[in-house]
């Protein structure tokens, strides 16, 4: 397409656009695009920082957390009042309502190519909801709707293809890219060395129990029996409109009782990576590739995670980190205490994660295989023929996959 496309980049937060698609939106700016971001939330901060950008904002009404059809009908003519108000020449989308509802729109305007995020399928794919199948095969429609004319899936791992093809919300027609994830700034995270004192074991993540919360923290009673200087932390947010949300209370009763730390949601968890000695995420739910997980692979972090689609795919077992089953805190425990007790193969393992993150999590190589892929990188005036272009993955350090008609091949 090259350059002066119009550009529409749908999220279902504001804070994540910087977050996790700063560098994405960066990375079409530079490339000669005009872009604008949308998000049911305007964020003081974000909205400057997207303006220095040079990137333009709306905001498009949505009920992030619910199943409303009136307020799912206001995000969709939202979308298609501004589709028909800037005449966008390409819509990318991530996250659930905003793949859906984004799609629907883009198909109902006609116009604009659809391009999709699927950074991961969320709670109601997960093993958690597996009795909720009603609410399944209704998402798993919603879905079907607003990928039906997508250009190019993006997955971010190898799992989420062969989902979406179980429970039809694609067909072997659709055109599905793996990526590393959304890719990491390895330079603003940057090697932290492995601190001194007591270790810390840290849990960056929503607070929810499939994100593995309470394993986390019975872990945390079993290592503590054995290692009482080991510290235990978690930091995210509580969720509380989530169907698996941890409370206040149960936070603050871990906390009097000294088994972890509550922190606090923070916009830069760089400090507290430098602070941890290990990284743990025993997550249960239906992850895409945690960005988390990257972040403290760049930072020197050795990481222990479940053995499941998404969490598993940054992860070789013993080298950058250790996989444990799901759901099995005894066998988190364990993996604790046998890594904090080899002081030279934790080392090991901290160089092994860092390696891992420049060399295939690189948040440059990723974009520039995502704006390959949908023809908007600068060497591609007249679009190309070839559907991952190789020129992008000789330059960028992320490799990718790609599955159109049927199965995954070597990029």
């Amino acid at each position: 397409m090259g350059g002066d496309v119009k550009i529409f980049l749908h999220s279902s937060l504001a804070f994540s656009l910087i977050n996790f698609r700063g560098a994405l939106l960066q990375a079409l700016v530079a490339a000669g695009h005009d872009v604008v971001a949308t998000a049911p939330d305007r964020d003081p901060e974000v909205l400057a920082k997207l303006a220095a950008m040079g990137i333009g904002f709306e905001q498009v009404p949505m009920a992030r957390a619910s199943l409303d059809p009136i307020a799912d009908l206001r995000t969709i003519a939202a979308y298609v009042r501004l589709m028909r108000k800037h005449r966008p020449d390409v819509v990318i989308a991530y996250t659930q309502k905003p793949i859906i509802y984004g799609g629907i729109a883009a198909r109902l305007t006609g116009r604009a190519q659809f391009h999709v995020l699927m950074s991961g399928l969320g709670y109601v794919f997960s093993a958690e909801a597996d009795k909720r199948r009603l609410l399944r095969r209704f998402v798993s429609s919603l879905y079907r709707e607003g990928v039906r004319a997508a250009r190019t899936i993006f997955v971010f791992n190898s799992d989420d293809r062969h989902e979406m093809l179980a429970h039809g919300i694609i067909s072997d027609r659709h055109y599905v890219v793996q990526v590393s994830g959304s890719g990491v700034d390895t330079a603003a995270f940057a090697a932290r060395p492995l601190p001194d004192g007591p270790p810390v074991v840290l849990m960056i993540a929503r607070l929810m129990r499939d994100k593995g919360v309470y394993d986390f923290v019975q872990a945390a009673r079993l290592v503590k029996a054995r290692m009482p200087a080991v510290r235990f932390q978690i930091l995210g947010r509580i969720e509380p409109n989530n169907p698996t949300a941890v409370s206040p209370a149960e936070c603050r009763r871990w906390t009097e009782e000294g088994i972890v730390d509550i922190l606090p949601e923070t916009r830069d968890v760089r400090p507290f990576l430098a602070r941890s000695t290990l990284f743990a995420l025993p997550s249960f739910y239906r992850e895409g590739l945690p960005r988390t997980i990257l972040e403290a692979l760049a930072s020197g972090r050795p990481v222990i995670t479940t053995d499941l689609p998404g969490c598993r795919d940054a992860i070789v077992d013993g080298r950058n980190g250790r996989l444990i089953p799901p759901r099995n805190p005894v066998a988190l425990a364990e993996a604790v205490v046998e890594t904090l007790s080899d002081p030279a193969a934790l080392r090991a393992m901290a160089d092994a994660a860092r390696k891992a993150a420049v060399d295939r999590y690189d948040v440059h190589g990723v974009n520039e295989v995502l704006l390959a892929c949908m023809k908007l990188d600068r060497d591609q005036p007249g679009g190309s023929a070839d559907p991952l272009p190789q020129r992008a993955l000789r330059r960028g350090q992320a490799a990718a996959k790609v599955a159109a008609g049927g199965g995954y091949g070597p990029a």
